[in-house]
Order: structure tokens, then C-alpha cells, then sequence
């Protein structure tokens, strides 16, 4: 979180996940380089430049297929958080190598005429009636585009000047980005690569993509807690409850409820993170403070609100012990009302 807009700090396990991004990229482009070298086939050739075209642009797709599974992974795994809090270096990273993949095909098939190279793209190739003849150069550009917004809209700045809601809307647009790359991939380099791994990885990442989206929808999704007593809906066993985390309960109306356990007091708050909408029960307590598992926002258990400066406030909800069980109260308190704990017995 940032409240003054300094240039991102990257502190020693960013800069250790970068030194780690960085070297695997330049492994892959070694192994890829090397081995397009060795398997070319007896009489054919290719530039230099040709082999780094094909080298970065199947690593942007691999690298935006990987952040676009990032979201699904760390619901169904803990190891994959990590990766969850760094997924704005990989967007980045991700668009500098589409630049770079983007700006060797402009030098490379259209930068040897008396046009401009990005007016060439666009009108070498009128043929948006032909399927097989499609101009998929158009779809990358536009992709790289919307790349390019979200990179540049990545700081916390931007989320705090746009929004919350445009700032989320304008960053769903990478399934869109997703969507034309499949497609321009398609229309393009399949139709001219002989060799079948082009088309197992695009079918494996929009596979891997859409499926995995698809099983954790449909692995969160419940229905309503009914058990209550009183009104007061069913949480867990103190027993079962695990200290710094939360379970989550969902009313019938309302937003989902997140009762957290610190040591022997029980809080309740609302599930929905006021940044993007963060998932709150699956963060933990840290520093004494409910984090947001999707970029590290802040709340106090006691109230709800974000320690200062910062402004943003979450519902918080009563709650009671009965016989060894936790209830919450689904009537939530406004955003910011200072509710206090539950007590567990010594």
C-alpha cells in the first residue's frame, strides 16, 4: 500500500522473486535460442532476429498464461501466494517482452520500406474477410495495447485517481488481451509453423486457463449458511479454529462474513476487501492487522478500518461463544464501527 506514491520500494524477498523471474527468463531464452539452432532443418535457415520474434513471443504467452492461473493456484494452494504478491512485476515483465517481441516484428517485415512500420501493419494486410489471410499482426498490436494500460495503471497511484471499480475494470481487461493472443497466435503463427508444439501450447494454456477458472468458481461456490441459533449463524469449534486465520461464512443476503481467531479473542468482518474485492477470510493476521491475501491492504480488527493514513473501513459484525462454538451476528455494523471481540475462556 501506498499513500504518498513513492517509487515501488522492493524489499529482500521482492528483490530475491525478481533476481528468480530474471534468471528464468534468460534460461528460457537460452534453451529456446539453443535448441532452434540445433533443430533446424537441413537446408533451411533462419535470421538471428527471426528465432528471438519466435523466442519472446511464446514467452509472453507463457508468462501471461501462468498470471492469468495465478488467482485459481492460490485458492487451492498456500505455495502459490508468493506468486500472488509479486503478479504486478510478472505484468510488467510480461508487456516489456511483448514490447520487445512487437518491436523486432516492426524492424523485422516492415521496417525496411519508406512507411511507417506500425502504419504498414495495420494496411499491408486489408484481408479481414479471409480467415486463413486475417491480419493477426492487428489482434497482437491491439493486445500489446491493452498491455501496455495496465502496465502503466499498475501503481497504487492510479488505483487511488481511477478508482477502485474503473481501476479493477480497466485490469479485467487482460482476459481480453488473453482472448486476442489465443486468436492472433491462431491466425498467425500456426498457419506458417509446421512443427505441433505451437499448437500443444496454445491449446494447453487456454485449457489450463479457462479450467482452472472454471473449477474454482465452481469449487467456491455454496450455498447459504443456514445452521443459526437465534438468528446468530454457525461458524466452527473454537477447536477447529486456526489463530491469525479465519473461516468464512456466508448469509443468505449480504456480503460473506470473514471471524477471524487471535489467540483468545474471535473478530468478525466483512469478507470483501474495499481495494479489488480480495477475498479477506483467505489472508491472516499480520502485524495485528487483517491482510488481504491479493495485494497486502490492511484492516483493524477492532473497527475495520485501515491503520492511517490510509482511509478505506469493512463492516465488522458481533459475535459470541456457545458451548465451545463461535456464532456471528449476519446484521453487520456500518463500515468502520468499533465492535468488541469475543472472549475465549482460558
Amino acid at each position: 500500500m501506498s499513500h504518498d506514491y513513492k517509487a515501488v520500494q522492493w524489499t529482500p524477498f521482492k528483490q530475491r522473486f525478481d533476481r528468480w523471474m530474471l534468471a528464468g527468463i534468460a534460461l528460457y531464452l537460452a534453451i529456446f535460442i539453443g535448441i532452434s539452432l540445433l533443430a533446424q532443418p537441413e537446408g533451411t535457415s533462419f535470421a538471428p532476429v527471426q528465432i528471438l520474434i519466435r523466442a519472446t513471443g511464446t514467452l509472453a504467452f507463457l508468462l501471461l498464461t501462468f498470471i492469468l492461473c495465478i488467482g485459481p493456484l492460490a485458492r487451492l494452494s498456500e505455495r502459490f501466494k508468493p506468486f500472488l504478491y509479486n503478479r504486478r512485476h510478472l505484468g510488467v515483465t510480461t508487456f516489456l517482452i511483448g514490447l520487445i517481441h512487437g518491436g523486432l516484428v516492426l524492424m523485422w517485415y516492415h521496417g525496411f520500406s519508406d512507411l511507417n512500420p506500425l502504419v504498414s501493419v495495420l494496411i499491408s494486410n486489408p484481408r479481414y474477410d479471409s480467415l486463413a489471410g486475417f491480419p493477426f499482426e492487428s489482434l497482437g498490436l491491439a493486445a500489446l495495447i491493452i498491455l501496455f494500460l495496465m502496465a502503466a495503471t499498475s501503481h497504487d497511484f492510479w488505483n487511488a485517481n481511477l478508482g477502485p471499480r474503473l481501476w479493477k475494470a480497466l485490469h479485467m481487461g487482460v482476459y481480453l488481451a488473453y482472448g486476442l493472443l489465443v486468436i492472433h497466435i491462431a491466425l498467425g503463427a500456426i498457419q506458417f509453423e509446421k512443427h505441433p508444439l505451437y499448437v500443444i501450447l496454445l491449446l494447453a494454456g487456454a485449457i489450463t486457463v479457462s479450467g482452472l477458472h472454471i473449477f474454482t468458481g465452481v469449487a467456491s461456490f455454496r450455498k447459504p449458511d443456514t445452521d443459526a441459533q437465534d438468528g446468530w449463524l454457525k461458524v466452527a469449534a473454537l477447536a477447529d479454529m486456526i489463530d491469525a486465520r479465519a473461516k468464512i461464512v456466508h448469509p443468505k443476503d449480504g456480503e460473506a462474513i470473514a471471524v477471524f481467531r487471535e489467540r483468545q479473542k474471535v473478530y468478525a468482518v466483512s469478507n470483501v476487501c474495499r481495494h479489488q474485492g480480495g477475498p479477506l477470510g483467505e489472508g491472516k493476521i499480520v502485524d495485528g492487522a487483517i491482510t488481504c491475501p491479493w495485494h497486502g491492504f490492511q484492516y483493524q480488527m477492532a473497527d475495520g478500518r485501515s491503520p492511517a493514513p490510509f482511509t478505506e473501513m469493512i463492516a465488522t459484525y458481533a459475535t459470541r461463544i456457545v458451548g465451545g462454538v463461535v456464532f456471528v451476528n449476519p446484521e453487520g455494523n456500518p463500515p468502520g464501527t468499533p465492535q468488541a471481540p469475543s472472549l475465549i475462556p482460558e
